[in-house]
């Protein structure tokens, strides 16, 4: 199950701040910046960022 955290708000400034906060606050990253919610106010989403010490998946090279 992966980990995700979610602001919502109603403008988008104010929940680019949230975002911004949040990611400082929790070492995440943005996964979704601020997107309208059919004009109920704007939601973003944010992931935790992998550990600086994280060897590279072999596949992936």
């Amino acid at each position: 199950m992966a980990i995700r955290y979610g602001v919502q708000a109603d403008t988008r400034e104010e929940c680019m701040r949230a975002l911004t906060e949040l990611c400082e606050r929790l070492d995440a990253r943005p996964a979704t910046l601020p997107t309208d919610v059919l004009g109920n106010g704007w939601l973003a989403r944010a992931v935790p960022a992998p550990p600086v010490d994280a060897e590279p998946d072999p596949g992936q090279q």
